[in-house]
């Protein structure tokens, strides 16, 4: 799955928009084209697409012109905190090699654009951030704003940050190329065949400082159930999911929806099972983001949320939860809040 599968929050765009307008760009000229409006930036909980992100960095470029470090010094205004959930995963992770591979199951929700990926050498692990999906105008400044985040993530994590070995970076060295130094703990080689960090075993093994096994399992089941709730469908699932959407209490038949799409119900139907998933199935998976939604951002009553989901009476919403979610309805809002006291106990414990 790529970047432009999965909606972000607008914590990064907020971040870069920030950081613009410090060096003297103009916000209505970042924004510009993107779709994202001022009260989204404020708003944590908003949720952009990829390309609308895309759009605003190239804006945002376009307006500081090339400015020595820019990338860096984007990457470096992300911190643990910035990351949610998943910023607290990876402090109580046992070890930094723990932390690397969780960042990588997780890596969707960091706001990177960069794909990376761990590789085996021996007893030390190679991270590559793959660079070939990215825009060739933005490519530089993306790799060196994910690698900088990441970079900053590891200070935060461990005491020293990286245990690198060595590092290369396949763009050609830059003027301020002795920033690098201190965020790799090494000094790096420029113009190299790919962008990779060789991080050392001995010190990845060693236990982490703030190490929490059990917020660690905790803060991950969060993760795996934003992931879940943010990664989109393409194709005519996508377009069906999205018709579902803007009427859940009402939701149109699948004549209807095919109508819309110009197909016949037989043609949508077996494009559906192309897809690998059918028309019943995406009214389920939409009515169950939804309640999900509903049970753990509000106080409405269940007759209330199954009302919002076009259930007349609650019995049948608590039916169709249980066999979402293997719970009733009240469980699983019980057990969410009890996972939020527990986060936010742990983080009074921290602070104090």
């Amino acid at each position: 799955m790529s970047y432009a599968d999965v909606r972000r929050s607008t914590v990064s765009a907020a971040l870069l928009v920030t950081l613009a307008v410090e060096r003297g760009a103009d916000r209505a000229r970042c924004l510009r084209a993107t779709g994202i409006t001022v009260a989204q930036l404020a708003d944590p909980q908003a949720e952009i697409e990829a390309a609308q992100e895309l759009q605003l960095i190239r804006n945002i470029v376009n307006a500081l012109g090339p400015l020595p470090g820019l990338g860096l010094e984007a990457g470096l205004r992300y911190h643990l905190s910035t990351y949610g959930l998943t910023g607290y995963a990876l402090l109580s992770s046992r070890t930094f090699r723990d932390a690397t591979h969780l960042a990588m199951r997780y890596l969707d929700l960091s706001h990177a654009f960069g794909r990376f990926r761990t590789e085996a050498r021996g007893s030390d692990l190679l991270i590559v951030l793959d660079d070939s999906g990215l825009p060739e105008d933005l490519r530089q400044f993306l790799i060196e704003r994910d690698f900088a985040a990441w970079a900053q993530a590891a200070l935060e994590i461990r005491p020293g940050g990286f245990p690198a070995r060595y590092a290369n970076f396949a763009f050609p060295r830059p003027v301020y190329a002795s920033r690098f130094d201190r965020l790799c703990g090494v000094r790096p080689s420029f113009g190299a065949a790919r962008n990779e960090l060789l991080l050392d075993a001995a010190t990845l093994d060693a236990p982490l400082p703030m190490a929490d096994p059990a917020i660690a399992r905790l803060c991950e089941a969060q993760c795996r159930h934003l992931l879940a709730r943010r990664r989109v469908r393409g194709g005519v699932a996508g377009e069906v999911r999205d018709l579902l959407l803007r009427t859940p209490a009402a939701m149109p038949s699948m004549e209807d929806v095919a109508a819309r799409l110009h197909l016949s119900s037989r043609s949508l139907r077996r494009r559906l099972i192309d897809e690998g998933t059918s028309f019943r199935a995406l009214i389920d998976e939409v009515r169950q983001a939804i309640a999900e939604e509903l049970l753990t951002t509000g106080r409405m009553k269940l007759a209330e949320v199954a009302e919002r989901l076009g259930y007349a009476e609650p019995a049948p919403f608590i039916t169709a939860f249980r066999r979402w979610r293997g719970q009733s309805p009240t469980q699983y809002r019980q057990l969410h809040q009890r996972e939020l006291d527990a986060l936010a106990a742990v983080g009074a414990r921290r602070r104090g």
